[in-house]
Formats: C-alpha cells, sequence, structure tokens
C-alpha cells in the first residue's frame, strides 16, 4: 500500500517508515509492556492509513488553497512526533538489559512508560482530527502511480546551448564595445529559468573573449545582499578561500589592492537587491581600481536591480522560440525507434509550448521522460493539473512542480533536505549520503547493498533528473554540484516550516516551533534568536557554521532536544557529559573544532553511525568504550593527534570507512584488530606500524581481504632508521600486501632495503597512483613501470638510491611485462630528495630513456 500515491516531500515516506520498522508488536510490548495495547496500535495504524490516503490530494491543493497547506503541516508534525516516539520505543526494545528491581527503578520505568503511552494517545487522537476534516476540506482519495525508475549512470553530459547564437554574439558585442571605459557593469536581465546564468558560464569559459583578463571570480548572491559578506566572500574567491579581514573598510581596501592594475572580469549571479545606497558602498573598489576594459556581469530577474546600480546596462534575455526549446526537450528525452515516436513526439511539442520558452523547464521535462516510452505517460505529463495552478506571483515554475511530483518518494524526501542549504551551495556527495542515512530518508538496502551505497544511487538519480547540476570549477577539472535557483526555491516552498535554514530568514523572522530541520551560519546571534533555537524542543537537525554562541545554544540544546539526530559544529571546544541523552543521535561531526576529549557517555549512543573528528588538532584520545558504537559506520579521524586507538575496535563490525589505525603495541589495540573490520570503504590509513611486534600479528590484519578499499597508506613514524633484520621488515610489508582492485597506494618511512615483489605488480590493473617516502634505507625502486593506468609517481628521500636500472621500469622475469611499454599512461612524475629538491633530470638519462 505504501509508496502508490504521489505524495509530499516526506509525508508518506515517514508513515511508510512507522509501518516498516516501528508497528511490530514485539517491538513495543518489550518496552513499554501491554500498556500500549493492541487497541491503541490498530487506532494508530488506522488513522495514518486515512491520512495517507488524503495525502495526494492535498499536496496538489495546498498551492491554491492555503487552509489545506495548513492541514498538511499540521498532519507532517503530528507523523513526525510518531515517529519520534515510537524512534524511542524501538531504540529501548535494542538496548533493554536487566535492570535493578529495586522499588525506585520499577517506578521509573512505568513512569517513562505512562508518559509515552499518554503522547502516543495524544498523537493518535491529532492525526484522527485530522483525517475527520476531509469533508471540510473537500479532499478526496486519489491513488496515482509512482515511479521506480533508476538512473543507468552517474555520468551526465549537459547539451549544447541551444537558440542563443545570437545573443552570445550581441552581448560579447557589447562587452567588448566598453574596452575603452575604466569600468563596464552590464546585466542580463530575464525571468527565472530562462538561462541568464547558462549564458553567463558561457561568457565566463570562452577562452577566446577572456584573454587579457588578469583576474576572474564567479559569486552567486541571491536573495540576501550583505555588503560586507559579499565583499568578504568576493575575497575568497580571488584569494583561494581564506581571508582574515572582518570590517567593511578593511575589505574593501583588501579588495582594492586585489584589483588595483588588474583588467578583471567579476560575475555577480542571481542579483536581487535594488537598494541604490547599498550598490553605491559595494561597488567602490571595483570603479577606484583596475585597468581599462574591467568588467562586472550581473544576472537578475529584476530591470530595477540593473537601474540601482551606477551606470549599468541591461541586456535583455527573452524566452526560446517553440523550434529552439523542442531541441532542449529533445536532447533530454529519448524517442523509440518505432512508428511510436511521432505520437510522442505530437505530445512532447505539446508540452514544450507549456513551457513558455523557458530551458529549463523543457531540459527537466524532458529528462523526466528519458525512459518512459508509454503514451499514457507522456499524456500524464500534458493533462497534468500542474500546469493551471495560481503560481503567477511565487517562484515556482509549473514544470518543475511537475519534475517532483513525478520522483519516488524517498527521492522527494532527499530533494527536500537539501533546502537547508543556500543557493549555489557546492554539494558533496559523501558529505550529503551521510546525513540522508542518519536522518532515515533513504530506502532499505538490496540484498548484499550498503546504505551507503543506497544514498549515493539516490544522488545519482536526482543529478541525473537535473535536480543537481554539474559545472566545471575556474581553471581546473574538478566539478561543482550544485542546485539551480529555482529548484531551490521549490525545495524551501515544499519544506515550509520544518526545514529553517537562518541565512534564508528576514531580520524580523523567528523559527517556528515546528521547525524539524535548522541550518545556522552566521557570527552573533541576538537574545531573541538564541532563545527561539531553545525553544525548538523537536530539533531533529543542527547545522552550525560559524556561530558565535554555539557552546551556549548546544548546551540548552542537549537538555532539551531529546530527538536530536544530527549535530554539527565548528566552533564547540567540549563536549558535554549529557551527549549520552541524546539517545537518537545518528550524525556528529566535530570537524575542525579545538575540542581536546570527548566524554565516555558518548560510547553509550548505540545509534551514532558517524562520527567526523577530521582535523581536531588537538584531539590525542577516543573513548575508551568506543566500541559500544555498534551502529558506527564512519569514523574519520584524519588531522587529529591521536596517540593510539581504543581497545576492542575489531568489535565495530558495521563500520565501512576508517580514516586512520594508529598500532599499538597491546594486543587488544594493536594491528591485528584491523582483523574483524572486514567491510572496510574507501582510503585506510595506517599509522605508527613499527609497533607491530611479530610479522604474524600484520598477517592477522587481513588487509587482503579488504576488497573494497580503493587506497591504502602505510606508515612507519618512528625516527631511527636502523633494524635488527631488512628481511623482517621485508616479510612485513609484504603481510600487508592489499587486493589488486586497490587505486592508490602511499608508503612512508619503510625501513627495509628492497621492497616485496607485490609492490608493482602488473596485476595491479587497476593502480592509478603511488607515492613513496622517506624510505631511508632503500637503495633500488619497485619495478612500477609495468603498472598498465599508473598515472601519477612521486618518489621523495630516499638517500641511499644512487641509481635507477632496468627494474625501475619492468620486471625481466614477469613474462607479463615484456611486451609492454614502461609507464605506458604515466602524466605526473616526481622525483624529490630528502630536502624537498626535484632531482636532476640526468638522472634519468643515465638510467635509460623514459619515454
Amino acid at each position: 500500500m505504501a509508496g502508490t500515491l504521489v505524495d509530499g516531500a516526506f509525508l508518506s515516506g515517514f508513515i511508510n517508515v512507522v509501518f516498516d520498522r516501528f508497528l511490530t508488536t514485539d517491538a513495543v510490548n518489550l518496552v513499554l509492556g501491554k500498556k500500549l495495547g493492541p487497541d491503541l496500535v490498530e487506532r494508530l495504524k488506522t488513522a495514518l492509513l486515512g491520512a495517507e490516503a488524503l495525502v495526494a490530494d492535498a499536496e496538489l491543493k495546498q498551492f491554491g488553497n492555503p487552509s489545506v497547506r495548513k492541514w498538511l503541516d499540521s498532519l507532517k508534525d503530528a507523523v513526525y512526533s510518531a515517529e519520534d516516539l515510537l524512534d524511542t520505543v524501538l531504540i529501548k526494545a535494542t538496548t533493554q538489559k536487566e535492570v535493578n528491581s529495586s522499588w525506585f527503578t520499577s517506578f521509573r520505568i512505568n513512569r517513562d512508560r505512562d508518559d509515552t503511552v499518554d503522547k502516543m494517545e495524544g498523537v493518535v487522537r491529532r492525526i484522527e482530527d485530522l483525517a475527520k476534516q476531509k469533508d471540510y476540506l473537500r479532499l478526496e482519495q486519489i491513488s496515482t502511480d509512482s515511479s521506480s525508475w533508476r538512473t543507468p549512470s552517474s555520468s551526465i553530459v549537459r547539451g549544447n546551448v541551444h537558440g542563443r547564437e545570437d545573443d552570445k554574439k550581441a552581448l560579447i558585442k557589447m562587452l567588448n564595445d566598453n574596452n575603452e571605459h575604466h569600468l563596464s557593469v552590464i546585466a542580463i536581465v530575464g525571468i527565472g529559468g530562462v538561462g541568464k546564468t547558462t549564458l553567463a558560464q558561457w561568457i565566463y569559459n570562452n577562452e577566446e573573449f577572456m584573454k587579457g583578463f588578469d583576474l576572474k571570480a564567479w559569486l552567486c548572491i541571491s536573495e540576501k545582499f550583505d555588503i560586507v559578506e559579499t565583499t568578504r566572500n568576493i575575497l575568497k574567491v580571488i584569494l583561494g578561500g581564506t581571508c582574515s579581514h572582518d570590517d567593511f573598510n578593511s575589505l574593501q581596501r583588501a579588495l582594492k589592492e586585489e584589483l588595483s592594475n588588474k583588467k578583471f572580469f567579476i560575475v555577480l549571479d542571481d542579483v536581487w537587491s535594488d537598494d541604490d545606497d547599498k550598490w553605491s558602498h559595494f561597488m567602490t573598489p571595483f570603479q577606484q581600481n583596475g585597468k581599462k576594459g574591467s568588467i562586472v556581469l550581473l544576472t537578475t530577474r529584476g530591470e530595477n536591480v540593473a537601474l540601482s546600480v551606477q551606470n549599468c546596462r541591461p541586456y535583455f534575455l527573452s524566452g526560446l522560440s517553440e523550434d529552439y526549446c523542442w531541441s532542449v526537450f529533445a536532447d533530454n528525452a529519448s524517442f523509440p525507434q518505432s512508428n511510436g515516436s511521432a505520437t510522442l513526439e505530437e505530445i512532447g511539442r505539446k508540452i514544450v509550448k507549456k513551457c513558455n520558452g523557458l530551458p529549463l523547464a523543457a531540459e527537466t521535462l524532458g529528462r523526466l521522460l528519458r525512459t518512459k516510452h508509454d503514451v499514457k505517460e507522456w499524456n500524464k505529463i500534458l493533462n497534468s493539473d500542474i500546469w493551471g495552478f495560481p503560481v503567477e506571483k511565487s517562484k515556482i515554475i509549473p514544470a518543475l512542480l511537475i519534475s517532483y511530483f513525478h520522483l519516488p518518494v524517498y527521492l522527494k524526501r532527499c530533494f527536500v533536505y537539501c533546502s537547508l542549504y543556500p543557493k549555489d551551495y557546492n554539494f558533496k556527495k559523501d558529505e550529503l549520503v551521510l546525513l540522508w542515512m542518519a536522518e532515515d530518508l533513504l530506502p532499505l538496502p538490496k540484498r548484499g547493498e550498503t546504505l551507503e551505497e543506497v544514498g549515493c544511487e539516490c544522488f545519482d538519480e536526482l543529478t541525473s533528473r537535473l535536480f543537481f547540476t554539474r559545472r566545471l570549477q575556474d581553471d581546473d577539472d574538478e566539478e561543482e554540484i550544485i542546485m539551480h535557483d529555482l529548484l531551490h526555491d521549490l525545495a524551501i516552498f515544499l519544506a515550509g516550516d520544518f526545514y529553517c535554514n537562518l541565512e534564508e530568514l528576514g531580520e524580523e523572522e523567528m523559527i517556528r516551533i515546528q521547525t524539524r530541520h535548522l541550518r545556522v551560519n552566521m557570527r552573533y546571534c541576538s537574545s531573541e534568536l538564541h532563545d527561539s533555537i531553545s525553544k525548538v524542543e523537536s530539533l531533529r537537525t543542527l547545522l552550525s557554521e560559524k556561530f558565535s554562541d554555539i557552546e551556549t545554544a548546544t548546551c540548552d540544546i542537549l537538555s532539551k532536544c531529546k530527538y536530536l539526530r544530527v549535530l554539527s559544529s565548528d566552533r564547540l571546544h567540549m563536549l558535554p557529559n549529557s551527549i549520552g541523552e541524546l539517545i537518537h543521535l545518528r550524525y556528529l561531526d566535530l570537524s575542525w573544532t579545538e575540542i581536546k576529549t570527548l566524554p565516555e557517555s558518548l560510547c553509550t549512543l548505540c545509534c551514532l553511525q558517524t562520527l567526523k573528528l577530521l582535523g581536531c588538532s588537538k584531539l590525542t584520545t577516543l573513548p575508551s568504550s568506543l566500541h559500544n558504537l555498534i551502529s558506527l559506520q564512519h569514523l574519520d579521524i584524519r588531522r587529529t593527534s591521536l596517540e593510539e586507538m581504543p581497545r576492542k575496535m575489531s568489535k565495530l563490525n558495521q563500520l565501512q570507512f576508517l580514516s586512520s589505525f594508529v598500532v599499538c603495541k597491546h594486543e587488544d589495540n594493536g594491528i591485528q584488530e584491523l582483523g574483524g573490520l572486514v567491510n572496510l570503504h574507501g582510503s585506510l590509513e595506517i599509522k605508527k606500524l613499527e609497533n607491530i611486534v611479530d610479522v604474524k600479528e600484520a598477517k592477522v590484519a587481513k588487509i587482503m581481504d579488504k576488497k573494497n578499499l580503493d587506497g591504502l597508506w602505510l606508515e612507519w613514524c618512528s625516527g631511527d632508521d636502523m633494524v635488527l633484520s631488512s628481511q623482517t621488515e621485508r616479510d612485513m610489508l609484504d603481510s600487508l600486501q592489499p587486493h589488486n582492485g586497490l587505486k592508490e597506494l602511499k608508503i612512508r618511512g619503510y625501513k627495509g632495503t628492497v621492497f616485496p615483489d607485490w609492490i608493482g605488480n602488473f596485476c595491479y590493473q587497476n593502480m592509478t597512483s603511488v607515492t613513496l617516502k622517506y624510505c631511508k634505507n632503500c637503495c633500488m625502486l619497485p619495478s612500477l613501470g609495468q603498472l598498465p593506468f599508473l598515472k601519477s609517481l612521486s618518489i621523495r628521500g630516499f638517500p641511499e638510491l644512487k641509481r635507477i636500472g632496468m627494474e625501475f621500469y619492468k620486471n625481466e622475469g614477469d613474462h607479463h611485462s615484456l611486451h609492454i611499454p614502461p609507464f605506458p599512461s604515466l602524466e605526473i612524475l616526481q622525483f624529490r630528495d630528502r630536502c624537498g629538491m626535484y632531482l636532476s633530470q640526468k638522472l634519468f638519462l643515465d638510467s635509460g630513456s623514459l619515454k
């Protein structure tokens, strides 16, 4: 039954979770005894079924009826509460142990049970009362097919920029005509989704036009135009991500220096503010500095914005012609090689006509129909009631809303979660997937599949459907993954009061009591705002960056918000013992904080999946009972100062990502503890390998069996390079041999004189990167030339290496390498001595020709 409705952002998904995970008699009775009773369970099931049957109709009618939207919000709030209570039941059922049978303990348990039952009865009554309002709101039970489409690939190739040749020429001419002016300010003006940003990107990445510019930068502005923050962000882009200035005057002086005597091209994307005074102050550094021909290019939806910027010339971008809009649609859809294609084209052209010349609308609908070859499916899009929704005054485009409504349930929830982030945010797949996992937004994995892999598939699905788009960053091949601002507007609308990004709130707006997910990114917080944060007791998510009052706020939140699932902060200096009371916590990110220790109470969190401690340079130890975190899947301890691992790490058998392991000499935290971690993915760094006492210990680590590792970094940290037996050192490294699917290998501080044969062996077909550092006893390099796909090789600090012989290029004893040219795929080769200086090129020539 569940999943057959075209539902809201997360409502039916929540209801599915309740049925699939919580409403089992065994789990309920174990914690609540018979007090909850089968009657209340059945009432909850019936109430949820009755409400879910109305959700699809309500989601469609909310756009023209505020009462329906309010009803939906009330139902979402009630279902959130039901899930929180039932999640508590499930957690207690999992962790409940024998307790002291004293009168006081029995009294406390009974009191907790009575309290949970009372709250559950209240939630059931709320849902029952809401279902009774269907006649008043004229809600009907409707059933529609949901999509189960999956993208065949995560690789998206964007099509051509159709129908803009004349616009390109006209805009380039306008920009070139201003070469004699000190500064030209030009605005591309057009409605949302017409292609302003796409045209600006084409210019920004046009190598021919960009010749002669000394500096270029791209910045998304959006609705909130804070001239101090915007100036700081431009400096960050120019300086490569760092800016130490705070006050406006010093920021402007710094920007003035950076622009001085340079011809610059600055793009300010998605500008909304028409505040003349703000623009006058903001533009001062640009007007007073730079060479002739410097340009500031704006994209905006309003002509009034262009008029507010002094001497700004507008270029008006109109919609595409119907033929060009059809080309965009057809590029993204696909037509069967049969007679049915003509019928689909006829329907498709009618759909395109409704897109009103907006390429974004045509593109997303084309991608929606990419795998659908059924005339009924295409007609369903053409005849959708959504085309008639009263959305003229909002930022919602019907075509995008149609694409959203045809997402599977789980993708809707994942998409809406992105409303927490600002416009033009560069999404990181790995980060977002871990958050989706923590929030229970993902479908259950299939057999043999991890939940993280499911999350990656969901991300790729959204990308394939163009809810995310890929673009190249400046001057390199790295991709940014962003969300178009109109899709971001749609996510914010659908999220309602349940998701809140404080950057998006107006000065007079406060956090709503219904808020469950909160993102804070600000340096200062008023007492009123702090109070409103503390009052949101059902908060599930707190993502805080640059929040100066986080210490105080966190203490309040931990004492009140018992249902918190996600906590992320970059300003905490300590974690209170009360963290152990957050039994729902799944995700804890303390990266780049100055935290020194973690309380033992953290280890009671049986639901914790992700613990991120990246860059906590003052952290020297982990809690001794870390092995009690039975659900831990992701542990990131890179760039910490850990001196050893806690004992019994092998008990963390759910662990899938472990960034580092510090080897100790004791049995319960030595390298053999890695043997029990059979599900490790990604890259693993093993440090202090000099602490291995016996070669047998290295074998017990079972590195060869970790088939999902992509990268391995082996490091000996001791400064003493004298060893008793070079053969023992070689046997040690031989015992740490990884599987032959490894892609990246780094070895640092190895104390043997010769490398074992597996390093450089032809069987490592996937190896693309090798780094060898400070192996001070080695007098011979391994046979790396026979690695067929090795692209990057770095060798540094080999004082005993006097010459490089033919063994470096190929191993003559290996018949696989006899007819293969050495280093067939090598792109980067670095040789440095122990002082960091490059060795002379003569070293290569003396040992043969490297081609």
